[in-house]
């Protein structure tokens, strides 16, 4: 069965930095799409940032300005998004997923629309002083 695990959350003070990861198994993530989306309390879940299969294109909602980065280890069948100078408004349960390359129309389709079939399970960030 595919599966994917995020974990790296945690609770941060403003400021601060937290590496999240996404594990696959059960297939390789060779030829997936992976994103990372959040859902704060109360408000619907967006998209972050999401990358192809190589690693070799992404998009990025605007609200990242920088802060945010996604990566891939395909060799270790990872995905990680690393957060810097986090707010208060990125408090949320952090999810990644992943689309068959050959199913993603474009990368802000598969952000914006969240189209993508494969989710994992969510890691909580929580930013507090």
């Amino acid at each position: 069965q595919k599966q994917l695990v995020e974990s790296g959350g945690g609770l941060v003070q403003p400021g601060g930095s937290l590496r999240l990861s996404c594990v696959a198994s059960g297939f390789s993530l060779d030829d997936y799409a992976i994103g990372w989306f959040r859902q704060a309390p109360g408000k619907g879940r967006e998209g972050i940032s999401c990358t192809t299969s190589g690693g070799d294109s992404t998009y990025n909602a605007d609200f990242v300005k920088g802060r945010f980065t996604i990566s891939r280890d395909n060799a270790k069948n990872t995905v990680y998004l690393q957060m810097n100078n986090l707010k208060s408004e990125d408090a949320a349960v952090y999810y990644c997923a992943a689309e068959h390359m050959g199913d993603v129309r474009t990368l802000e389709d598969m952000c914006v629309r969240r189209r993508a079939r494969n989710w994992g399970q969510g890691t909580q960030v929580t930013v507090s002083s």
